[in-house]
């Protein structure tokens, strides 16, 4: 009997806000500080969520999204406050404590 194997996708397990909230703060906090990691998850949340919608919410194709938040896009921070708002998400900066 042959074993066969799928890819794993987190984007298969983010079902509810509560999951998508989980998994983009464990995002946050392991990013190595140059938000790939960040934009990976916008990514992953928008596979999870539908895609064309985001695009269409966002004033972007879906090529243009895709291709935004692929490793190799580099979209800007204004792109970002889109997304992060048409996904119904809040950005927040908080001071560091020293």
């Amino acid at each position: 009997m042959t074993e066969t194997f799928t890819r794993w996708d987190s984007a298969d397990y983010l079902d509810t806000e509560e999951d998508i909230r989980l998994y983009l703060e464990a995002c946050l906090e392991e990013d190595p500080g140059d938000g790939s990691l960040i934009r990976r998850a916008l990514e992953t949340i928008a596979r999870a969520r539908n895609q064309s919608e985001l695009a269409r919410q966002v004033g972007i194709s879906r090529e243009g999204l895709r291709k935004a938040l692929s490793a190799n896009g580099n979209p800007s921070f204004a792109l970002i406050l889109k997304i992060a708002r048409a996904l119904g998400l809040e950005l927040q900066l908080v001071a560091m404590r020293s």
